[in-house]
C-alpha cells in the first residue's frame, strides 16, 4: 500500500471512530490488515507494529502483546474476560508495572512481564491489546463498559473531615504539552468550602512548585496509585493514565481535554461510552484552559451543595 494511501485510510478511520461509526472504521482496518499480509513490521517501534494477522482466536492459545501506553492497556483490558471465554488459553505480555493491577481482572489468564526480547511462551496467534475492539467487531452500543473491571481496596487517605475528596492530576507526558494545565489555574477549587484537594501527580518537575493548597500525594506504584484513586470521591485529571484508571475502577472522573482531543473521546460528547463514571470537559478554544477550570469549579460547587 502506498504511504499516502495508508495515511488517507488512517484519517478516514479517525473520522469514523470520532463519530462512533465503528463498523465503517473496522472495514478500513480490514483493508489495512489485508495490505499488511506477509509484510514484516518487527523493525518498527513497538507502538507502530501491527500484530494480528486475521487468524480467528476461538479455541487458540492467544498471546496479547501490550505495546502501547499504560493507559491504553488499562482501557482495553476490559476485553480480556471476553477473550478468555473463546480462547483455549490467554497469555498477557504486559508492562511490568501493570501486572499487579491486571491480576485483579476477573478472568483466566497468565500474566508475563513485557521486555525487549522474545515473549518466551508458546502461542497459536498473537494480537496487540488495542486490536481487540477490531477483532470483536465492537459497536458503539456494544462496548464492554461494565465497571469496575479492575478491583482494588481503597487506600486510607488523610482524614478530610467530611469534605469532598477531590484528586487532581494536572500534567500529562511531555510528548504532548497541549494536554497539561498549569497547576495555578486550579486555585479556585481550593477555595471552595467542603472540598479537600489531593495532588496525585506522579512526577512533578522541579519548576512546577505546588502553589495551590491541598495534600500532596505521589510516588506510588500503579497498584497503590489505584488504591488512592479508589478512595476519592472525584478525580479531576488531564488526559493521561489516571483517567483510564479511575474509569476502570468505577470512580467518578472528570477528564479535561484540549480542543483536538484523542479519537477515543469522540466529538461533541460530555460523556464517554468507554467509562460510565466519566465526564468530559473540552476546551472551546485552542489553549484556553480558563473556561474549562471555570466549568469544573462550578460543577464541584454544585456537587458539594448536593447537586452532583
Amino acid at each position: 500500500m502506498r504511504p499516502d494511501t495508508e495515511h488517507d485510510i488512517q484519517a478516514d478511520w479517525m473520522y469514523h471512530m470520532r463519530r462512533g461509526d465503528f463498523q465503517e472504521a473496522w472495514k478500513l482496518s480490514d483493508q489495512v490488515l489485508r495490505s499488511h499480509a506477509g509484510v514484516p513490521c518487527w523493525h518498527l517501534p513497538r507502538h507502530l507494529q501491527y500484530v494480528w494477522d486475521g487468524t480467528p482466536l476461538s479455541g487458540k492459545r492467544v498471546l496479547v502483546r501490550c505495546y502501547h501506553g499504560l493507559g491504553d492497556t488499562i482501557q482495553f483490558a476490559r476485553y480480556l474476560p471476553q477473550l478468555s471465554e473463546i480462547a483455549s488459553d490467554v497469555v498477557v505480555w504486559s508492562q511490568p508495572a501493570l501486572i499487579p493491577l491486571l491480576s485483579t481482572v476477573r478472568c483466566d489468564m497468565q500474566l508475563l512481564p513485557l521486555h525487549d526480547g522474545a515473549p518466551g511462551v508458546e502461542f497459536n496467534v498473537d494480537v496487540e491489546i488495542m486490536e481487540l475492539p477490531h477483532i470483536f467487531r465492537t459497536t458503539l452500543a456494544g462496548i464492554p463498559a461494565q465497571v469496575p473491571y479492575l478491583h482494588v481496596e481503597p487506600a486510607l487517605l488523610t482524614a478530610h473531615k467530611g469534605c469532598l475528596a477531590v484528586g487532581i492530576v494536572h500534567r500529562a507526558g511531555n510528548w504532548d504539552e497541549r494536554r497539561s494545565i498549569p497547576l495555578g489555574l486550579f486555585a479556585p477549587l481550593s477555595r471552595l468550602p467542603g472540598v479537600t484537594l489531593y495532588f496525585l501527580q506522579q512526577e512533578v518537575p522541579a519548576t512546577d512548585e505546588i502553589k495551590v493548597p491541598g495534600i500532596v500525594l505521589g510516588g506510588y506504584n500503579v497498584l497503590e496509585y489505584a488504591r488512592v484513586i479508589r478512595a476519592l470521591d472525584l478525580l479531576i485529571s488531564v488526559d493521561t493514565m489516571a483517567v483510564h484508571l479511575a474509569g476502570a475502577l468505577g470512580v467518578p472522573v472528570w477528564n479535561l481535554l484540549h480542543a483536538d482531543a484523542d479519537w477515543r473521546w469522540m466529538e461533541d460528547r460530555e460523556d464517554s461510552p468507554w467509562y460510565p463514571t466519566m465526564r468530559l470537559f473540552r476546551q472551546e478554544r485552542h489553549g484556553d484552559w480558563q473556561q474549562v477550570i471555570e466549568r469544573i469549579t462550578s460543577g464541584v460547587f454544585s456537587w458539594v451543595r448536593g447537586g452532583r
